[in-house]
């Protein structure tokens, strides 16, 4: 019996610190970060990408965009990321992942932090460097595909 009100107050004392860091999180972060951080559907590692680039934020945070083209090459069918960052860098790297499927390479090139920052309904001045790692390793992703390509015709 004992064992069971020590597993009971244990539980209880979870419960109210996972309550405490939810409402932390809802005080620093739209409701649009927390959920692209919380349920990523872009998150993951591709077989055989079309692009692909790592890079390093100042912070340390890893990120990881693999890019895979439609038939003409010319598209961004899917997008995927994958980083060892902050909740603000999954959420940046999923919804970079999302903005750019669908778009031409070179209108992908042309999504912006703020474009990034923006559609997550904004980022504390501490972590919009997020934004920034996460848009320049789309267009380093993409600047590695047209490298391939011109590789190609040679």
């Amino acid at each position: 019996m004992e064992h069971q009100q020590e597993v009971s107050d244990f539980d209880r004392v979870v419960a109210d610190i996972q309550k405490q860091v939810e409402e932390q999180e809802r005080t620093l972060f739209s409701a649009k970060v927390i959920e692209q951080a919380r349920y990523p559907v872009n998150v993951g590692r591709m077989d055989d990408p079309d692009g692909h680039a790592i890079l390093w934020g100042s912070c340390g945070d890893m990120m990881e965009i693999y890019l895979r083209l439609n038939g003409s090459g010319k598209t961004i069918e899917k997008a995927t990321f994958v980083t060892n960052g902050c909740g603000p860098s999954v959420a940046c790297g999923n919804m970079i992942a999302t903005m750019a499927q669908e778009k031409t390479l070179e209108a992908a090139t042309q999504i912006e932090p703020e474009d990034l920052i923006a559609a997550l309904d904004g980022l504390p001045p501490e972590h919009v460097h997020c934004a920034y790692l996460a848009v320049d390793t789309l267009r380093e992703a993409i600047a590695h595909r047209r490298m391939m390509d011109e590789t190609d015709e040679v």
